[in-house]
């Protein structure tokens, strides 16, 4: 469960650092059918993704509103309203009250029903007993010292620049890297600017977004392109071929990270589709003191695609139980064998 709560605070953590604050009206009323009303409201007006996720949000509306009475208990309300939520299929969106957190499980359940790695083995047959710990990253070289594999869990875990470039250093003899971020939950967007400081950055476009405008569903604010930076922390970028491994648990800045890898010719996505969750939350609270978050904004790729249900591999490779018997990654192995050739 501890990979769970990393990536719940995680998601926690943005709702503060989002784009801007729901405003609660000072005379909304406190009773039941009006909490429900209010947050069923709000999310008809601020949500970004009701044609991505194809939700009749009126539909919804007529499904859960008659479950609310004036009496109800606190509990009997916050699972209407959570039920409610879940409904968006969304990993960003949560209800919270003193007495319960309420999140989207089919999130949780991909990532680890639907993942893409076994740990134990990449201990034991690839990072091996030998491995070397730099800063938030594990690594060692395999394929005889001709690639270099790194292991990062989390963008929770601050990137240092002495960390990038004791790391690229190591390895600069390789051919080039695997960087392996299967069942990364994510957590800060700035540690996807460290990770990328290393590369040949000269302010080209990595995606576009747009925020959530207006009450209706298609109001939004028109795309803007979000730009790398045109400086690289190393003396010469580092242009050799990096495969970068993603899985279903591969979540939020994990797929942003994915989506900029789109800009940088030698680096190519290897495994299952990404987790997504592409829109950045915002928050706000209900009359009776909860409060929520959900997704207000969207991100589009450079290919133009939407991924926020999953950023798809350039190589689709899913573990083969055949090979892992045989303490073989077959994941590894194909981008290995792509950074050889």
């Amino acid at each position: 469960m501890k990979k769970l709560h990393i990536l719940l605070f995680g998601l926690l953590a943005l709702c503060f650092a989002s784009c801007e604050r729901a405003f609660m009206e000072s005379d909304a009323s406190d009773d039941p059918v009006s909490v429900f009303d209010y947050l069923w409201d709000k999310v008809d007006q601020q949500y970004a993704f009701f044609d991505v996720k194809g939700i009749d949000w009126d539909s919804v509306r007529e499904v859960y509103r008659p479950m609310v009475y004036e009496d109800m208990d606190n509990d009997s309300l916050f699972r209407v309203c959570a039920a409610m939520l879940n409904t968006l299929q969304d990993g960003h969106t949560n209800l919270i009250s003193s007495f319960d957190l309420s999140h989207y499980d089919s999130v949780y359940y991909k990532m680890y029903a639907e993942k893409n790695i076994d740990e134990d083995l990449v201990l034991l047959n690839y990072l091996t007993i030998n491995f070397h710990t730099t800063g938030s990253f594990t690594h060692n070289a395999i394929r005889n010292g001709k690639v270099a594999y790194i292991r990062y869990v989390s963008f929770s875990n601050d990137i240092s620049e002495t960390s990038l470039k004791h790391i690229t250093k190591c390895y600069n003899n390789c051919q080039g890297m695997i960087l392996d971020l299967r069942q990364n939950g994510g957590g800060s967007k700035n540690n996807i600017a460290s990770l990328l400081s290393i590369f040949d950055n000269h302010k080209q476009p990595l995606y576009l977004t747009q925020i959530k405008s207006g009450p209706g569903h298609n109001d939004f604010t028109e795309l803007e392109a979000v730009y790398a930076t045109d400086t690289c922390i190393l003396e010469t970028p580092y242009t050799k071929p990096v495969a970068v491994l993603i899985d279903r648990g591969s979540y939020s800045a994990t797929s942003f990270f994915s989506i900029c890898t789109m800009a940088y010719p030698n680096i190519r996505l290897f495994g299952d589709y990404s987790g997504g969750g592409l829109g950045l939350p915002n928050g706000g609270a209900l009359p009776n003191g909860w409060t929520y978050r959900f997704s207000i904004t969207r991100t589009i790729a450079l290919d133009g695609g939407n991924y926020e249900n999953g950023v798809p591999p350039a190589e689709r490779v899913i573990l083969d139980p055949a090979c892992t018997a045989q303490g073989i990654d077959n994941v590894i192995e194909a981008a290995a064998d792509w950074i050889m050739q």
